[in-house]
């Protein structure tokens, strides 16, 4: 059964860490990864993946998505194929179907590996 999903997000290159994601965490999560977002970035931690979405025209307006690794049911990967330019994940979530496309720049196998230790507990 094919299902919407509630949210879609891209992921376009990994990145340093933003200088202030400190702000953002709370005391025993340390920061694992970057990737640059459209207009803002995702940072993967030892507890969840959070997204900075910065709106508007000045962007000075910022939506903070975040979403514990405990709240995955399920996920896949697809490598990018021919005429298929992009990769992209699928999390299956309590809050619902979650698609990451994933720029040319995205290791998807890399980024599998990153979701299965954060999920099954081993990052």
């Amino acid at each position: 059964m094919e299902t919407a999903p509630i949210t879609a997000w891209t992921l376009q290159a990994q990145i340093p860490m933003p200088p202030d994601v400190g702000e953002l965490m709370v005391p025993g999560e340390r920061p694992v990864a970057a990737f640059s977002t459209f207009r803002d970035s995702a940072i993967f931690t030892n507890k969840r993946l959070i997204i900075r979405d910065a709106q508007g025209i000045s962007g000075k307006k910022v939506e903070v998505y975040s979403l514990p690794y405990s709240a995955i049911n399920m996920w896949s990967s697809e490598n990018a194929g021919t005429l298929d330019w992009n990769a992209e994940m699928e999390l299956w979530t309590r809050a619902g179907h979650i698609k990451v496309r994933l720029g040319r720049q995205v290791d998807v196998r890399r980024l599998d590996m990153l979701i299965a230790h954060a999920v099954l507990g081993t990052l």
